[in-house]
């Protein structure tokens, strides 16, 4: 998958302000948007650390290249790793409640890159607070919310004026439902007390058709309440999807399916426009999982996608909905450096 430039258009020696990037795919040159990374920080792995008996152990147990305390430099980091697959441009998540400044840092080193998301635990005291100035002064454009680690329901009362808040900024609700684990906590041995429960789709419903303003998108295809997923985007517009990581839950359902089944049956009910490429990319020196991007592409070109709906899949539809994000900011009421 060679990298091409558009005709046309100059090449930025070090993309912060965007060029455009194409990849070669059998549907022709694309251009790609991946949903769904983490942004492993600094701060993400200190976290962590707080949480062992001997911090030494992070190391020992994790082949991972821990970032620097300056996030533009785990941005840059980044944006080569873009740059080196072809890829314009990725959401990038603070996978730990509490690190909006380190996304919000490489949003403003790489404005045309990446689009910040933030993780918060709406159980927090501060939870409201943070969630206002992560959307007001920071200019994160996505809030992801996880049920089953936080053990919350969405419909809950006190997560109304949350979701006012991402409303307010048309934002991006990011929804896990379905099975968790957080991979880098079992390989610490640290305990994950989730709880499925509170991880059904359908939790999403009634909100949804309450803040008809915000994009809910649920990764991995619901991992593992497929069904539900289905349900619930077929009644409700601003439900999304993305086809983030390896997709394992699937060997989970009582019933066989194969991956192409999957994306077959979220074409016909939820529509190529409201389905989104991710890839789950995580931490260094893996980087950007190209072969979830390959082995997707193979996929729906077997399916015999067209390529106008291929180019919304895999970049278009991101696109779309993180420009909702900047309706305010072109107003003049977000913040500059979004």
């Amino acid at each position: 998958m060679a990298r091409l430039v558009a005709p046309g258009r100059e090449r930025d020696p070090d993309r912060r302000h965007g060029t455009v990037a194409l990849v070669k795919t059998p549907f022709g040159e694309l251009e790609i948007a991946d949903a769904h990374a983490h942004f492993f920080s600094h701060n993400f792995f200190r976290t962590l650390a707080a949480s062992l008996k001997s911090p030494e152990i992070l190391k020992e147990k994790l082949p991972f290249e821990f970032p620097s305390e300056d996030p533009a430099e785990l941005a840059a980091r980044w944006a080569a790793e873009l740059d080196r697959h072809g890829v314009a441009r990725s959401v990038l998540i603070a996978s730990v409640p509490g690190d909006e400044e380190s996304v919000a840092a490489a949003a403003r080193a790489f404005p045309e890159r990446f689009i910040p998301y933030f993780m918060l635990n709406p159980r927090a005291p501060d939870a409201l607070e943070r969630a206002k100035r992560a959307f007001r002064e920071l200019g994160l454009r996505g809030v992801c919310l996880f049920p089953a680690m936080h053990h919350f329901h969405l419909w809950e009362k006190d997560l109304r004026p949350i979701l006012e808040v991402v409303a307010e900024h048309e934002g991006i609700a990011f929804v896990h439902c379905g099975i968790l684990k957080v991979g880098v906590r079992d390989k610490l041995g640290l305990p994950s007390p989730f709880d499925i429960r509170f991880a059904n789709p359908l939790d999403v419903a009634g909100v949804a058709r309450s803040f008809g303003t915000i994009s809910f998108v649920l990764p991995h295809f619901g991992c593992g309440f497929f069904r539900e997923l289905l349900l619930v985007a077929s009644e409700c517009e601003n439900v999304h999807t993305d086809t983030s990581s390896s997709n394992s839950w699937i060997e989970k359902l009582p019933e066989p399916m194969s991956l192409k089944r999957v994306f077959e049956r979220a074409l016909a009910v939820i529509g190529p426009e409201r389905i989104l490429y991710g890839s789950d990319s995580s931490f260094f020196p893996r980087g950007f999982l190209r072969d979830h991007l390959e082995g997707q592409l193979k996929i729906l070109a077997e399916i015999g996608v067209t390529p106008a709906h291929a180019a919304e899949i895999f970049g278009g539809n991101l696109t779309r909905l993180a420009a909702l994000n900047k309706a305010k900011e072109r107003a003049g009421h977000g913040h500059p450096n979004a």
